[in-house]
């Protein structure tokens, strides 16, 4: 549901084309939300269908041709209307869901070396996604060139420090997720 409105938000700042618009929503928004590029074309047709984009055939020399998205007046309503009602988005939020804390939960019925195995690789993974929003300030930087909007990339630059929180808080866990299991040999 989220997935066309990340869409649309994205192009509510200049129109793309579906490879751009896959590559900067990557970018920006693959921490908390994945996107497909079947997804997201699948997405663009229906919003197209619905007079939520505009599309422009580029016709290119030497390369396949190219088409250009951009949201209509509709579009940005629509966009703004999602923007406006975040009570259900915050009670989401809220709401923890993973079935990997499900398997910790009954981690106990695993030999413990299985259980702490389980708990490393979870820690390494959540460094390597720390490390990854190193890149962060440098795709904040580059898109800030092409929206020089001081008030609306201070936003972007939120979302990266609640990500920075979110791996630093799950590699606190870990850490001592770990010490706990560890010196209960």
């Amino acid at each position: 549901m989220s997935l066309k409105y990340g869409l649309l938000g994205l192009l509510n700042y200049g129109s793309m084309t579906g490879y751009e618009l896959g590559k900067a929503f990557n970018a920006s928004l693959g921490f908390f939300w994945q996107g497909q590029t079947s997804q997201i074309y699948r997405e663009l047709s229906a919003m197209e269908r619905s007079g939520w984009l505009a599309t422009k055939r580029v016709v290119q020399d030497g390369r396949p041709n190219k088409k250009l998205y951009a949201v209509t007046d509709e579009g940005k309503r629509a966009l703004n209307e999602w923007l406006s009602d975040a009570d259900g988005a915050i009670a989401e939020a809220l709401c923890v869901r993973s079935a990997f804390l499900m398997r910790v939960f009954f981690a106990g019925e695993l030999p413990r070396e299985k259980a702490v195995s389980m708990l490393r690789a979870f820690r390494e993974q959540c460094g390597k996604a720390l490390g990854k929003l190193g890149d962060t300030p440098r795709t904040i930087a580059e898109y800030s060139a092409i929206v020089p909007d001081e008030g609306k990339n201070k936003y972007w630059r939120v979302v990266a420090m609640f990500g920075e929180s979110f791996y630093r808080a799950e590699l606190e866990w870990a850490d001592k997720a770990l010490s706990m299991l560890e010196d209960a040999q």
